[in-house]
């Protein structure tokens, strides 16, 4: 009936000091779709992937707006995001009424890591089963944290959450030196490209499956609609994907001429490879 008899309940610990329950939470993060996270100087950027349960529904919402400056994207459950979605703007809406000010988005994000890790040590609930990756700006400037079931949560440079999103990390790190001196129009880009790689080489990015969200240094939150997302996505498309359509063309080539080395000539061989091109 169960895996083993240590995931039964959230407060059970197994003898390897690890909590199953709260593992599955973070397995459902990574088979929801893929979103990335990254900044500059100035600006912070969201760029996540949507799905369509089947032919005959719309493509899921995956960027919610929480304050004029705070933004978040959701890799996961999509319900269990709303809830905490609407605590975000809660709490946002409180700090504004009494401090008159837009809340800080380091506060505002240890005060969800605390309401996600109640659900980790009572029997009677369940861990989130989502995780986001929140773009703010404020005094201290841009950021963007990572929220995880297990109520951890991380200031980072650029992140990519959800399925297949190494291939996302991985281009963000070889690029993640320049994200700091790039504009805002370069900046969705690097996120672009970042978010092609998570896809399947038969699959593209269009403006159906896209969401971008924006904010920064007076710029208020805010999600780009079709035609500037289209826009973006035209700079993009002479770009090479992955590299790795070209790799295998160039084995491709190489391995034939090893094959006919039997034949009389060089003469031969070229020929065998002309063919095979053709």
């Amino acid at each position: 009936m169960f895996r083993n008899q240590y995931d039964s309940d959230v407060t059970v610990w197994s003898p390897q000091g690890r909590l199953h329950q709260v593992e599955y939470a973070m397995e459902a993060v990574k088979l929801g779709s893929a979103t990335v996270g990254l900044k500059s100087k100035t600006h912070a950027v969201l760029i996540a992937l949507k799905r369509a349960s089947s032919e005959l529904s719309a493509h899921q919402k995956k960027i919610i707006p929480i304050d004029k400056h705070m933004g978040v994207s959701i890799s996961g459950l999509t319900a269990d995001a709303r809830i905490l979605s609407r605590y975000m703007r809660t709490e946002c809406l409180n700090y504004k009424f009494a401090h008159d000010d837009t809340l800080p988005v380091g506060r505002l994000i240890a005060s969800l890591g605390n309401k996600m890790q109640m659900c980790t040590q009572r029997y009677d609930r369940r861990p989130y089963g989502v995780g986001l990756l929140v773009a703010g700006c404020d005094d201290q400037g841009p950021h963007i944290y990572q929220t995880c079931p297990s109520a951890n949560y991380f200031d980072c440079k650029a992140m990519a959450v959800g399925a297949r999103s190494q291939s996302a990390r991985t281009y963000l790190e070889k690029h993640l030196n320049e994200f700091l001196s790039c504009d805002l129009d370069e900046l969705v880009k690097h996120g672009l490209r970042a978010l092609r790689d998570t896809l399947p080489n038969e699959v593209d990015l269009s403006i159906k499956n896209v969401s971008i969200g924006i904010v920064g240094k007076n710029y208020d939150f805010a999600i780009l609609d079709e035609t500037t997302t289209a826009a973006y996505l035209s700079q993009i498309e002479g770009d090479e994907k992955r590299g790795r359509p070209t790799e295998p063309v160039v084995q491709d080539d190489s391995r034939p001429p090893q094959d006919p080395p039997a034949d009389e000539g060089p003469q031969d061989s070229q020929v065998a490879v002309a063919m095979e091109t053709d």
